[in-house]
C-alpha cells in the first residue's frame, strides 16, 4: 500500500465524523500543521526542521509539511531527497508544485539537460515550464526541434502579458532576434491592454537611435492629442520605429476618444503607410465597436482582418451584430482565424448570419454541431433546430463502493482537511488536481461527497465535469431552499432566475468574498448592502452580519427585484445591472430594441458578458428541475428595449 494511501485512511474515520466541519476546537495535529505553514510563511526553517522530524500528528497533511521544507531549501536542494519526496507522492499536487518549483531552479543554473527531463514528466506544465523547455531545447535539440521551438516561442511573444521570470531570457533573446513584424506585434498587443510599463521595456530593444526618449513615451500615453499636434508629418520619413510612434499615439487616442483618433489618423494615413495605417484602423474600430458607437463597421472596414487582435475580430462581428447587418456578421466570422471561428459564440452567430441569408442547410449545419451543448449557445442552437432544452436523464446514485473509493483517495482527503481549516485555496487546488482523471462515476461520486460535506462549489464542479453520465441536480444545485424560495416570492421574483444568478455570484459558497468586495451568497457591495438596508428600514445596519444567510438574501433579492423595476422588468438588463451597475446595463442598449441574445453578446466589460450568458443559461436549468417541463431560453432573452428618455432612481448604486 502507498504510503500516501495509509495515511489518508488513518485521518479519514475522523473527517467522516463530521461532514459540517464543526469542531469544538483544533486537534493538536490541525495545529502543528498551521505552525508549519506560518513557519514556511516568513522563513523559519529550523522550526519546519523540528515540525517535520516529530511527524505531523494530521497524517493527511504531513506531506505539507515535508513539502515546505524541501520548498524552503529549492535553492541549494539535496536532490536526493527532493526525487525521493516525489517519487513516494508520485500523481499527487504536491509531488507536481514540487517537480515544478525544482525544474524552475534547474533553469537558472542552466542544467538544460534536467530540466527537459524534468519538464516531460509534469503532468500540467505551466508558462514559466515551457519557457524553460524551449531554452532547453534550444540549447540541446536538432535543428528541426530548435526551428519548431522558435515557432511556439514567437507565439508566446506575441500573446502573453505578464512575463514571469523563468521566461524574462527567452523574451530578452527574442526581443534582439524576432522580425520586425513579430516585434511590433508585441508592443501592439501590450498597448492595446493598457500594458504601457510593459511596452517601454519592449521598446528599449530597439536600436538607440530609434527609440522614443522617456517624456516622448510619456506623452504619448497620458496626453497623446497634445504629442500629435507638435509633430509634422514630414519629420516621419521611412523610419518603421517613427511611423509606429505615431500609431501608437492615434490608438492610445482612441483609447479615450475614438471619433478623434480616426480624425486624426485620417490626417496621418499618407505617413504611416497601409500596413500601420490599417492596424490603427482596426484599434480605432474595436475602441469604437466597445462603445457601440454607429461608425465603428466602417472604421473596422478599413482595416485588414489578417491585421486584427483577437479583440477586435470579434468586436468586429459584435459590431456588425449591433447593426443588425447579417452580411458583415458572416464576413466578420469568416475572417476570423480558425481557433476564433471555432468557438460556440461564432458558431451560433455564423449560423444565423446563414439563416439570415436563407443559406438554410449551411445554418443547420453550424447549429447542429453545438447541439445538446449545456451553456448559453448550445441551448440557442438547440431551439434553432427546433429542440426544447431539456435535462438528461439522471445517471443512477453512486453506489457505497464508488463513494468510499473516492473518499480515500489521498488529494480527496487531504482537501477535505484543508476545507476543515478554512484554507479553501490550497483545498480547491487539491481537490481539482484529484479530479484530473476520473471518470464519470468517480465524478459523480466526488459531487456527491461534496455534497454531503456543504461544498457546493466542489459539488457543482464534479458534477459539471461529467461527459456521457449526468446529474443537472447536483450541476445545478440549489440549496438553502427553504431560505430562498420564500425570499425570492416577497420580492415576486422568478426563484430560477434567483438561483441562476446565485449560482454564478458565489457558487453558493456563504462565506464568499470577492477581490472587489462583494460577499456572501449574493455576493453583495458594502455600499449597495448599505443603501438596500437603508431603503427597507433596517436600522443600524452592520456590513459585519452580510454573510448571514437571512440577511444576504433579503438584501440581494430586494436589490434584484429594484433593478429588474427600474429596467423595464427586463432579466438579462437586471442581470448586467446587478454585475455592472444599472446606469451601465440602461446604457448599453441600442438606439432601436436589440434581441436579447444580441445585447447580451456585446455588453462591452468581458465579466459581465460572460455573467448574464451563465446567469440565464442557469435559470433555464432550474426552471426545468422546478417544473419538470422544457423551457427556452430564447423566450427568457426576449427583446431589450431602445434607450428611452427615462431615468433611473438617482441614488440607486
Amino acid at each position: 500500500m502507498k504510503p500516501s494511501v495509509f495515511f489518508a485512511r488513518l485521518c479519514l474515520a475522523a473527517i467522516l465524523l463530521v461532514p459540517n466541519f464543526v469542531f469544538a476546537q483544533e486537534s493538536e495535529g490541525e495545529r502543528q500543521f498551521l505552525d508549519a505553514r506560518e513557519a514556511f510563511r516568513v522563513g523559519d526553517r529550523a522550526r519546519l526542521e523540528t515540525l517535520n522530524a516529530q511527524r505531523l500528528d494530521d497524517a493527511a497533511l504531513a506531506p505539507y509539511v515535508e513539502y515546505y521544507l524541501l520548498r524552503q531549501g529549492i535553492e541549494r536542494p539535496d536532490e536526493a531527497v527532493i526525487q525521493d519526496f516525489i517519487r513516494r507522492e508520485e500523481g499527487s499536487y504536491l509531488s507536481e508544485r514540487l517537480r515544478a518549483d525544482w525544474l524552475k531552479t534547474l533553469g537558472k543554473q542552466g542544467r538544460w539537460s534536467e530540466v527537459s527531463r524534468q519538464y516531460k514528466a509534469l503532468r500540467a506544465p505551466d508558462l514559466e515550464s515551457r519557457c524553460l523547455q524551449i531554452q532547453a531545447i534550444a540549447r540541446l535539440g536538432d535543428a528541426a526541434a530548435r526551428q519548431k521551438n522558435q515557432a511556439e516561442a514567437e507565439t508566446l511573444w506575441q500573446t502573453i502579458i505578464s512575463v514571469p521570470e523563468g521566461c524574462q531570457p527567452l523574451f530578452s533573446r527574442l526581443g534582439e532576434a524576432v522580425s520586425d513584424d513579430v516585434y511590433w506585434s508585441r508592443i501592439h498587443m501590450l498597448f492595446e491592454q493598457g500594458k504601457h510599463d510593459m511596452a517601454r521595456r519592449v521598446l528599449r530593444f530597439l536600436p538607440r537611435e530609434q527609440q522614443p526618449d522617456a517624456r516622448q513615451l510619456d506623452q504619448i500615453i497620458s496626453q497623446p492629442r497634445i504629442w500629435l499636434a507638435r509633430q509634422k508629418p514630414e519629420s516621419v520619413g521611412s523610419r518603421r520605429a517613427r511611423r509606429e510612434v505615431v500609431a501608437l499615439a492615434i490608438t492610445r487616442l482612441a483609447q479615450n476618444d475614438p471619433v478623434l483618433a480616426a480624425e486624426q489618423l485620417a490626417q496621418w494615413q499618407p505617413q504611416l503607410g497601409a500596413q500601420t495605417a490599417a492596424w490603427c484602423w482596426g484599434q480605432i474600430g474595436l475602441q469604437g465597436a466597445r462603445r457601440h458607437l454607429p461608425e465603428a463597421p466602417t472604421w473596422f472596414a478599413r482595416s485588414k482582418p489578417e491585421l486584427l487582435t483577437a479583440d477586435a475580430a470579434e468586436w468586429r462581428a459584435r459590431a456588425a451584430l449591433r447593426a443588425q447587418n447579417w452580411n458583415a456578421v458572416r464576413l466578420a466570422i469568416e475572417q476570423m482565424p480558425e481557433e476564433l471561428q471555432s468557438r460556440p459564440t461564432w458558431v451560433y452567430w455564423l449560423g444565423r448570419a446563414y439563416k439570415a441569408a436563407g443559406r438554410a442547410q449551411d445554418a443547420k449545419a453550424q447549429f447542429a454541431s453545438l447541439r445538446g451543448l449545456p451553456e448559453f449557445y448550445g441551448n440557442l442552437a438547440d431551439e434553432e433546430l427546433g429542440k426544447h432544452i431539456t435535462i438528461p436523464t439522471p445517471a443512477l446514485p453512486p453506489h457505497a463502493d464508488e463513494l468510499y473509493d473516492v473518499r480515500i483517495l489521498p488529494g480527496i482527503v487531504r482537501s477535505l482537511a484543508l476545507f476543515q481549516l478554512d484554507l479553501r485555496i490550497d483545498a480547491i487546488r487539491e481537490w481539482n488536481w484529484t479530479l484530473r482523471d476520473m471518470d464519470d462515476r468517480q465524478l459523480l461520486a466526488a459531487a456527491t461527497l461534496a455534497r454531503e460535506y456543504q461544498l457546493y462549489d466542489r459539488a457543482i464542479n464534479a458534477a459539471d465535469k461529467t461527459r456521457s453520465q449526468h446529474d443537472y441536480a447536483l450541476r445545478f444545485l440549489a440549496p438553502f431552499d427553504a431560505q430562498v424560495r420564500p425570499a425570492a416570492r416577497e420580492q415576486g421574483l422568478d426563484d430560477a432566475w434567483v438561483y441562476g444568478l446565485m449560482r454564478q455570484e458565489s457558487r453558493f459558497v456563504t462565506q464568499a468574498k470577492s477581490s472587489a468586495g462583494a460577499s456572501g451568497l449574493m455576493q453583495l457591495m458594502p455600499a449597495t448592502a448599505k443603501w438596500v438596508a437603508k431603503k427597507i428600514g433596517i436600522k443600524d445596519y452592520d456590513h459585519r452580519t452580510v454573510n448571514d444567510t437571512d440577511i444576504n438574501l433579503l438584501l440581494g433579492t430586494t436589490y434584484m427585484r429594484m433593478v429588474l423595476e427600474s429596467l423595464h422588468q427586463h432579466p438579462v438588463l437586471a442581470s448586467a445591472a446587478y454585475n455592472a451597475g444599472p446606469g451601465r446595463a440602461k446604457r448599453w442598449c441600442g438606439a432601436t430594441p436589440l434581441e436579447g441574445a444580441i445585447y447580451a453578446e456585446t455588453i462591452p466589460f468581458d465579466e459581465t458578458r460572460d455573467y448574464v450568458k451563465k446567469v440565464m443559461s442557469n435559470a433555464v436549468y432550474y426552471a426545468i428541475l422546478f417544473t419538470g417541463e422544457p423551457a427556452s431560453l430564447r423566450e427568457r432573452l426576449g427583446t431589450a428595449p431602445a434607450k428611452d428618455g427615462t431615468t433611473l432612481p438617482a441614488d440607486l448604486p
